[in-house]
């Protein structure tokens, strides 16, 4: 007979991530109370337009049943590069990357923040000096008919102010390999002053799934309340 695994147990996980959502929402409405009338997180920032070119993995890995990570083709995308807490340039700041795309019929956001590459540090955030080759990871993983998938891009041509215009994204399951599966451009170069044209767009990973990634259930409790948080602050 399968064990039964008592409610109190699978409860815990549930738990745990509704309190740190709060947690989340609390210092967003904390951020929000100190700039009043500015979105609490990521208040300024950059829109551009782009390009995703996807060529699948392209080393041999194993297929992850998501159409956009395995399967070539082009796109049409919005981009939003931002800086998190809106410190001024040219303190270190959490860069923000943000993509609309349409995909399969949907409209799905993806959302990258400036952490680490290796290990676990592709988990944690991380500052990006004026200049420095930053990579951004989606942080937490979404889930696939064949497992957690975790997305990251590095940038390819970054220029000595430390402006950039193209990208790699790649995938990766839990610590392992990244896996290359697409190229992003966009329409001209993008420097750490953010100072191009932005535009009010509310990018929500939880609201606007791409076709294939899911959210798991404990990552929308984690994220869900601090989104609703800077939307009504905002």
């Amino acid at each position: 007979m399968p064990q039964l695994v008592p409610p109190v147990v699978t409860a815990l996980p549930r738990a745990a991530a509704r309190a740190a959502g709060e947690g989340l929402a609390g210092v967003t409405r904390a951020v929000a109370a100190l700039r009043p009338g500015a979105k609490p997180l990521h208040p300024a920032g950059t829109v551009v337009r782009g390009r995703l070119t996807r060529h699948g993995a392209s080393d041999g890995a194993p297929p992850t049943g998501v159409d956009l990570l395995d399967r070539p083709g082009e796109g049409e995308v919005v981009v939003r590069l931002s800086r998190a807490v809106g410190l001024p340039h040219p303190v270190p700041d959490v860069w923000g990357l943000a993509l609309r795309l349409q995909h399969e019929g949907e409209t799905g956001d993806l959302l990258l923040a400036s952490t680490g590459w290796r290990g676990p540090l592709r988990h944690v955030l991380v500052p990006r000096w004026e200049g420095s080759d930053r990579p951004l990871t989606t942080l937490l993983p979404y889930r696939t008919p064949t497992g957690p998938v975790l997305i990251g891009a590095r940038s390819t041509d970054q220029q000595e102010d430390g402006a950039v215009q193209r990208w790699t994204l790649s995938w990766a399951r839990g610590l392992g390999p990244w896996h290359a599966f697409a190229d992003l451009e966009i329409e001209h170069p993008v420097g750490d002053a953010l100072d191009g044209e932005d535009e009010e767009i509310e990018f929500d990973p939880v609201l606007h799934q791409v076709s294939g990634l899911r959210q798991y259930p404990t990552v929308r409790r984690l994220r869900r309340p601090a989104y609703r948080t800077a939307q009504r602050t905002h």
